[in-house]
């Protein structure tokens, strides 16, 4: 593999839709030089995927997530099942683990009833996949990957993203649903793409996207960068918490908010109460800070577990399920 340039590496993780004269600005480098060391990175797949972060609670959706044990002995049958995964309409991320659990899914549903059909439904088709445990998702920090570069520029420029929680329901026109469904599918199209792809011009279509931003129902865009090539170590810290007052949560998520290695954190309602994802070149920073929260916070923490986070398969924010109306209006509307 050629040598990583992880600055650019953080700011196209950070936003795919970044454009070779803004990372040039950036960095300080020619933009064709910037786009072959872009292209090296796509071709070694260590980025790859993009995905459009959208804040799914504004469209009236609930995060189920399940993590499954034994689900498959085979690499082919991992592989049958995955796809089989993917192209389940209200299945919006899948990555494995390495432990206890072997898959983790998440299902974003607009409520509890038709989670529990279609979990069952899944369950029926593939029986290896019926030892699971389920947590409900109540909201996710998303925050930068500082670990990846050690530019205080740089960090500036991003911020965490907070997904879910306490939201009022939007509505959204045809128009808007068109956007949402291509930048579901394809985040990082050019805008006169974008525009042939959604019977739109430019204008309208920078207009609505500059206005799904604005609303906070779009958070950003990026990539899935690939921690195995690049030596990350990823884990997941399961937290049960007891004795939680306002201040010492609050002391809690500013001491995550404040490690650069700490990429994620969600906060859950079933087994456990907080799930924090750790990513870190160096293995013995990753077990300290583990040790760290640990100690720091042992009167908070009833008990826990934890997780190696091998790879995702799948990530995204918005099941496809939303847009199975407007393919039936489609279908309509052709009929002579």
């Amino acid at each position: 593999m050629a040598k990583i340039d992880y600055n650019l590496l953080y700011l196209k993780a950070e936003n795919a839709r970044t454009s070779l004269k803004e990372l040039s600005n950036y960095l300080k480098k020619s933009p064709q030089r910037l786009k072959y060391s872009l292209s090296v990175l796509e071709k070694d797949k260590v980025i790859r995927d993009p995905y459009c972060v959208f804040d799914y609670s504004y469209f009236g959706l609930i995060l189920f997530r399940v993590y499954f044990k034994g689900g498959y002995i085979s690499d082919q049958d991992k592989v049958r099942i995955i796809k089989e995964l993917s192209n389940n309409a209200y299945v919006t991320s899948i990555y494995e683990l390495t432990g206890e659990f072997d898959l983790a899914v998440e299902f974003a549903s607009p409520n509890p009833s038709k989670f529990n059909k279609e979990l069952k439904r899944i369950s029926t088709l593939t029986p290896t996949l019926n030892d699971y445990k389920i947590v409900l998702n109540v909201v996710t920090y998303l925050y930068p990957m500082h670990y990846l570069t050690n530019s205080q520029n740089l960090h500036r420029l991003n911020i965490e993203r907070i997904i879910g929680g306490d939201r009022d329901r939007e509505s959204f026109n045809e128009n808007e649903m068109i956007l949402i469904k291509n930048m579901l599918l394809n985040p990082t199209m050019n805008f006169t793409d974008l525009a042939i792809k959604s019977d739109l011009n430019i204008k309208t279509v920078k207009s609505i996207l500059k206005n799904l931003k604005k609303r906070n129902i779009i958070k950003s865009f990026k990539y899935i960068i690939d921690t195995n090539s690049l030596g990350i170590n990823k884990f997941r810290l399961f937290l049960k918490l007891h004795n939680l007052s306002v201040e010492r949560e609050a002391q809690l998520m500013g001491y995550m908010l404040n490690t650069k290695e700490i990429i994620q954190v969600n906060k859950t309602v079933g087994d456990w109460d907080m799930e924090l994802d750790i990513e870190s070149p160096d293995k013995t920073r990753s077990r300290y800070i583990i040790r760290q929260v640990r100690e720091e916070f042992k009167d908070l923490i009833e008990r826990f577990n934890i997780i190696e986070f091998y790879t995702y398969y799948k990530r995204s924010f918005l099941p496809l399920y939303l847009f199975k109306e407007e393919k039936k209006h489609d279908k309509n509307n052709s009929r002579p």
